[in-house]
């Protein structure tokens, strides 16, 4: 009877609020902006705004107070996918197969030439690498677009890949096969009967992050279900009433939108269905793709999207609120501040306040920290297996194949070994302060080698540790080539290296005229690279730089890269 009760009273009501809201504030849109066409695709949302992609290619950025931030033109069609970095970078994609990197303030930082269009939406791994699917072919890219590694597949991508919460991701392929791809391009592949409709990694927060498999939950059209890969502690899973359209996954269930527009909370470990409540909303038809929504599930609750509106539950399966939404383009996307965002068919984005908590997160100078490490970039103990691990000739060898792989696109399982390996190389004189005739100092030019190709493998898990080591290794050159290095990769998660520069020069004595030159390039590329807040907290070290007790070619460079910051961005490449 209370259930009945909760479904006539929003039935009468445009929209339950939550909280605070009130039924004016949440019942119509807060705002609105127009934009040069129809939005295409999934909004996405990140660093306190929301960026959509627009028919003709535009790619459009708006605050969530709905000022206008900036406009970028791909020169060409898009794919209806966009995904952003916690850094507020944009992962576009043109039609023709140009995968496009967009910093936050609408600047193209790079772009690299795929097999063909996205097939699904770019993701972004712990340590900022893009998991990059096209048709019959998954790639891994570096945050500064370096590839590495590349799989063909042998059918074409059935159900985008999709986070598997343990840094990896999943994937099904039109011949029924399910993928399990890890970080470095190991797949585990596993036959299933006919491709499902939804995929989704039932791995839980406390579950070992190796060893057991990950189990699968996959949802078919007729309902089915069943769980792939967790042996025998899973029971058989009850049918669905009607086949899915939506679905995600938290603490080890399964929250699921259904085609009728009901929304049910899936505990497969049990075999049970914990709730089952209708949404208030029919999800709309698109055409040949049938009947769809996005879903989201976090500790605010459960959230269903369609084109048709937004219906927000409790895990207990209270329905929040529900909002109807008329002359939608694309699915809309709910914010962590709660803002629901819109693209409407008459070419404006809408915005509309459903929530009043806040999604908590762990946040650094960047945005949010990640889930989880890949263990990059932990500084390795030296190992003393052999003498000769640092001699010329095994040097030149370990560099060659490195730098082979990285050229080739080919690094894959072999990451770990050979991060490990440079990373003892360029710490060397640091972490041995006793060296023997048998195993004497890695001379200067090896350890800026070993540093340089570090930088090409890109992980932003690396930047603490050449910050460290920009601030320890005791030659001025190493110093300078582990600034570089950072100025590379990009990025800088936790404002390591941003410190350790500032505290090379405010105050500081150091004149070491190549050393402050690559200070000044490499926080001028992390400016440009993430933009606010970083580009301010970096132009406290370039002013410090173009003061006028610094060398002139500093100087210069420290100025140069303070313009490039107020510059607009320059037209994209014309690419055919």
């Amino acid at each position: 009877m209370k259930k009945n009760t909760r479904r006539l009273c929003a039935l009468f009501l445009y929209v339950l609020p939550l909280g605070a809201l009130s039924p004016q504030t949440a019942g119509k849109a807060l705002w609105k902006q127009p934009l040069d066409g129809q939005v295409i695709g999934l909004p996405s949302v990140q660093a306190g705004s929301v960026v959509v992609v627009c028919e003709g290619g535009a790619l459009k950025a708006f605050s969530r107070q709905g000022n206008f931030l900036w406009n970028y033109n791909a020169g060409g069609k898009l794919s209806p996918f966009v995904t952003r970095s916690p850094e507020g970078t944009s992962y576009i994609c043109r039609t023709g197969g140009h995968l496009i990197a967009v910093n936050r303030i609408g600047r193209e930082l790079w772009r690299r030439e795929l097999s063909g269009p996205l097939s699904g939406p770019v993701l972004v791994g712990w340590d900022g690498r893009l998991f990059v699917p096209t048709r019959s072919a998954l790639s891994c890219y570096t945050i500064g677009g370096g590839l590495l590694w590349h799989r063909e597949l042998e059918s074409p991508i059935a159900v985008s890949p999709r986070e598997d919460k343990r840094g990896g991701f999943i994937a099904a392929l039109e011949n029924g096969e399910l993928l399990r791809v890890d970080p470095f391009g190991r797949i585990a592949v596993t036959p299933l009967a006919e491709a499902p409709l939804l995929l989704l990694s039932m791995a839980r927060a406390e579950d070992p992050a190796r060893g057991a498999e990950i189990p699968v939950l996959a949802l078919y059209k007729n309902g089915d279900a069943e769980i792939i890969g967790a042996g025998a502690a899973w029971p058989p899973l009850p049918a669905l009433p009607s086949y899915p359209i939506g679905a995600a996954s938290r603490n080890g269930n399964a929250a699921i939108t259904l085609g009728d527009g009901r929304v049910l909370l899936l505990r497969p470990e049990k075999s049970e269905v914990l709730w089952s409540e209708q949404s208030a909303l029919t999800p709309v038809e698109t055409g040949e793709r049938g009947k769809e929504a996005a879903m989201l599930y976090d500790e605010r609750g459960i959230y269903m999207l369609s084109k048709s509106g937004a219906a927000g539950f409790s895990e207990e399966g209270e329905r929040l609120w529900y909002i109807q939404v008329v002359g939608a383009a694309s699915l809309p996307v709910l914010s962590d501040e709660g803002m629901l965002y819109s693209g409407g068919s008459d070419w404006n984005l809408y915005a509309y306040r459903l929530e009043d908590r806040i999604r908590l997160s762990r946040q650094t100078l960047y945005g949010p920290l990640p889930e989880g490490s890949y263990g990059l970039g932990f500084p390795f103990p030296p190992r003393r297996d052999y003498a000769n691990r640092f001699s010329g000739a095994e040097l030149r060898n370990r560099f060659s194949r490195i730098a082979e792989a990285l050229r080739d696109g080919e690094v894959g399982e072999r990451e770990k070994e050979f991060t490990r390996y440079l990373m003892e190389v360029s710490s060397s004189v640091r972490n041995n302060t006793r060296f023997s005739p048998a195993r004497p100092p890695v001379q200067v030019r090896e350890r800026i080698e070993a540093v340089a190709l570090l930088s090409r493998l890109g992980s932003k898990e690396l930047v603490p540790f050449l910050a460290d080591l920009f601030s320890h290794d005791p030659d001025p050159l190493v110093k300078a080539a582990a600034a570089a290095a950072i100025g590379r990769i990009g990025v800088d998660p936790e404002g390591a290296a941003l410190a350790a520069f500032s505290r090379a020069v405010i105050p500081s004595s150091q004149r070491n005229e190549q050393l402050l030159l690559a200070v000044a390039r490499a926080v001028g590329s992390l400016c440009r690279f993430s933009g606010p807040p970083v580009s301010g907290a970096g132009a406290a070290v370039l002013i410090a730089l173009a003061s006028p007790d610094k060398p002139v070619t500093v100087r210069n460079q420290a100025l140069q890269e303070i313009a490039s910051l107020s510059r607009p961005p320059p037209p994209p490449p014309a690419v055919p």
